[in-house]
């Protein structure tokens, strides 16, 4: 709640500047081009082209303190934007990493099927015709399990 409350006077003072400098430059240009015939209550304000001027100054600063505003408003939101892409970039690399991970693990799940297979298939030979070729393999096959640790 009250960070909402925060964005709320946040959203409100950005655009007072706007405002300001819209409200500033009426007054600027009331002041300027009407005078006491056209309006009674321009008899209150003693020099209106001192007046003027002086808006007219005011009138840049706060068009100046509005470019501020809009500028980091505008920074912001470009980091903003560019965390969230950087966020998406880091998950989808996380998400690939582990997709690669999964698949080299069925791999080395398949590879290891085979050669259990290729095991059982040997000693089933060898039980069901016990000659020196069938020895040989297994042999063989002992010899590649010690070499490659399988």
């Amino acid at each position: 709640m009250g960070l909402l409350k925060r964005q709320v006077w946040l959203n409100f003072l950005t655009l007072l500047p706007a405002t300001g400098l819209t409200m500033l430059t009426i007054a600027v240009a009331f002041l300027r081009f009407y005078d006491e015939q056209d309006f009674g209550f321009l008899e209150l304000v003693s020099q209106p082209r001192i007046w003027s001027n002086r808006l007219t100054v005011a009138a840049l600063v706060v068009a100046l303190v509005n470019f501020s505003v809009e500028w980091n408003r505008r920074n912001r939101e470009t980091n903003r934007l560019a965390e969230e892409e950087q966020r998406k970039t880091e998950e989808e690399q996380r998400s690939a990493e582990e997709e690669r991970q999964r698949l080299e693990e069925r791999e080395r799940a398949t590879r290891r099927a085979a050669i259990q297979n290729r095991w059982i298939l040997l000693q089933t030979r060898h039980q069901l015709t016990p000659t020196e070729s069938t020895r040989a393999a297994l042999e063989d096959f002992l010899l590649f399990l010690q070499e490659y640790g399988e």
